[in-house]
């Protein structure tokens, strides 16, 4: 293998919900690697994220349940940067309310990010791709929850399009292989992120969440984010399909 293992010397990358959380922790990532990054957020990205991502990270906004906008973003991508090799699918949200109260416009709200979202970026990315001819790399972002239907509560609309995630990479990894594009994903457990907030701001929830983990703790999001940037680089060149737990033993169990 020619390329370092982690190395993303050369590479432009697209980090959708990349102004934080585990988004802008592998926005850091793919910077630190070498990486162009294109932080995708739905807000502004402040000029001090951009400066502590590093490397020649710029910001691009829209909204990944808007196909308009978000067909726009890449286009300007794709203007300024000349290439697209890497898309780490990272935006979601979460409502977090059980089966029988969850409204149908709160359902579709979820659906629209967290599922839409992610295959209007990967589709819009692999158009690029192809088109070029480079291939690439994709990287969505999943949950334990994807596997589980378990948890601390109920939360059937984050659960089911984190579980349609898993089953779409290996779909598009099946469709785009031939034209070289690998698509992957990581299912991390509870991250401590401000999407958590709530949760961590609890001990006792904190508590159960330590219990039910093998390795007894919360990840972080730099943790979730080398998983990433390993899958998008060279190192992970014949893996394609696959969704990488990053759970300290969660799903093990």
């Amino acid at each position: 293998m020619a390329d370092h293992p982690f190395s993303l010397d050369g590479r432009v990358a697209v980090v959708t919900g990349g102004a934080s959380g585990i988004g802008l922790a592998s926005a850091t990532a793919l910077a630190r690697a070498g990486a162009r990054v294109a932080v995708l957020d739905r807000g502004e990205t402040a000029a001090e994220t951009l400066a502590a991502i590093g490397g020649e990270a710029f910001a691009v906004r829209a909204d990944v349940a808007d196909e308009a906008a978000l067909e726009a973003a890449f286009a300007a991508v794709m203007e300024r940067a000349g290439r697209l090799d890497v898309l780490v699918n990272s935006a979601g949200i979460a409502i977090r309310r059980s089966a029988v109260e969850l409204s149908l416009a709160d359902w579709e709200k979820v659906v629209a990010v967290n599922m839409t979202g992610s295959f209007l970026a990967a589709r819009i990315a692999a158009r690029h791709m192809i088109a070029t001819g480079s291939g690439g790399a994709i990287v969505n972002v999943s949950s334990i929850m994807g596997f589980s239907g378990g948890g601390l509560y109920p939360n059937i609309s984050y659960q089911t399009t984190k579980g349609a995630i898993v089953n779409m990479t290996r779909a598009l990894a099946v469709e785009w292989a031939e034209a070289g594009i690998r698509v992957n994903a990581v299912a991390p457990t509870y991250v401590e992120t401000p999407f958590i907030a709530p949760l961590v701001a609890d001990p006792a929830l904190v508590a159960r969440i330590h219990a039910m983990t093998p390795l007894r703790r919360l990840a972080r999001p730099e943790e979730v984010a080398a998983a990433i940037l390993f899958l998008a680089g060279p190192g992970a060149s014949m893996i394609t399909g696959h969704t990488l737990p990053v759970d300290g033993g969660f799903l093990a169990q």
